[in-house]
């Protein structure tokens, strides 16, 4: 007797502690870590913050349990997927989970999966558990290379396209929202074909324009000391997350007062939108220049992909992460994603105009726009999985695998 009510109260726990999490990987997706709260978690069930804290003492043990719960998913997915016999299969595997565990969400028959753009917001030792976790998980889909016919990947090259793939699978979370969930088969499938076989038509070759990235950066005069003043802003950003990127931290890093930082913007919101309008500007000068180029579709969309994998690991760049969109207010994290999709749809558009000519494979130029984006926000993070790659290293290690296929020479 005492047995079963041990094994009901235990049940009892799990489903409240379940339920609390639900409610709280919601919250988090919408508003970032700095944005949840243990009042509005308990708000969400229906019980007093104080209930919560017998869960979760702090917030931060909150945020860090959704992360983990979601990281735990992810690590059972990656497994089943590297148990099939070839890297195509185990591709395919892993995008077969993936794509379902969003469709059951989007349908209301699955608990939500947690950004983990935010990660760096959390405390210590949160943040580093976090991280660790999501590490093993990262070095488990590795091994998704791991073929004799692979051989000749290197663990530089293999650990760059790992990185690239995730980013995907994060990014869709963010455009899938456009597609029916009866639809998300379809897409997966069409997510499959590029990764597979890239952009290129068989025969084309990797030989984009040289980056001109000084003309990417602000011209000399009052916008030069803007432009300075936000790269330093956005390189703290990413490194710290918003929470982290305090005014004080800014200003010390420029070597300024406060005073000077509230000259520039009214509010830190401000300073994060700033810093993504420097940031869609740097791409949208990048497609200028690559769609002024004389040639073909394929030569501008891989030049204009280079050309930013390298921004990314400049004296120019990074540009700033999405993972800080989070932090900002619904109304202008809602304008900031419009502009993004603008950037991706001027992609989209190139493509399909390359479809047409014959210079880029027949792919779903909206999906496959998409993608891109995705890669080439990612790449600012390159250098935490391959601290040696070099800024001129960074095209062919980063951006070409999504061009030409993630399994291509």
């Amino acid at each position: 007797m005492a047995e079963r009510k041990g094994v009901r109260a235990t049940d009892r726990f799990r489903k409240k502690r379940d339920a609390i999490l639900d409610a709280s990987t919601i919250i988090l997706n919408q508003r970032g870590v700095k944005g949840l709260t243990l009042a509005d978690a308990a708000s969400a069930v229906g019980l007093s913050t104080t209930s919560v804290t017998y869960y979760f003492k702090r917030k931060d043990d909150l945020a860090a349990a959704c992360m983990m719960r979601g990281i735990g998913w992810l690590q059972e997915a990656a497994e089943a997927a590297v148990a099939e016999p070839t890297p195509t299969e185990r591709l395919h595997r892993l995008l077969e989970l993936y794509f379902e565990r969003v469709r059951m969400m989007a349908i209301g028959e699955g608990p939500p999966m947690p950004s983990l753009a935010d990660v760096r917001a959390l405390k210590e030792p949160r943040r580093r558990e976090v991280i660790e976790a999501f590490a093993r998980v990262f070095r488990k889909v590795r091994t998704l290379f791991d073929a004799p016919e692979l051989a000749w990947l290197n663990r530089g090259r293999r650990t760059a396209r790992t990185h690239m793939l995730l980013a995907q699978l994060f990014w869709s979370v963010a455009w899938l929202r456009k597609y029916d969930p009866e639809d998300y088969h379809r897409v997966r499938e069409r997510v499959f074909d590029i990764l597979v076989g890239g952009f290129a038509p068989e025969g084309a070759i990797w030989s984009p324009a040289p980056a001109p990235l000084a003309e990417l950066a602000a011209d000399e005069g009052p916008e030069m000391g803007r432009e300075t003043f936000l790269l330093a802003a956005t390189r703290l950003i990413n490194s710290r997350g918003y929470r982290g990127a305090s005014v004080n931290k800014i200003s010390e890093a420029l070597n300024v007062t406060k005073g000077s930082f509230y000259h520039h913007n009214d509010a830190k919101d401000d300073l994060v939108v700033a810093c993504f309008d420097r940031s869609f500007e740097v791409m949208r000068r990048v497609q200028r220049l690559a769609m002024a180029l004389d040639g073909d579709q394929w030569l501008r969309i891989s030049s204009a992909a280079a050309a930013l994998a390298e921004y990314q690991l400049s004296q120019y760049g990074p540009l700033l992460r999405v993972s800080a969109l989070s932090a900002l207010p619904e109304e202008i994290r809602i304008e900031q994603v419009a502009h993004s999709d603008r950037v991706s749809d001027r992609f989209a558009s190139m493509i399909s105009d390359g479809i047409v000519e014959g210079s880029i494979r027949p792919v779903d130029a909206a999906i496959a726009a998409q993608m891109l984006n995705a890669t080439l926000n990612a790449g600012s993070e390159l250098t935490f999985w391959l601290p040696d790659v070099t800024q001129k290293a960074a095209p062919a290690v980063f951006a070409r695998p999504l061009l030409m296929g993630i399994f291509s020479r």
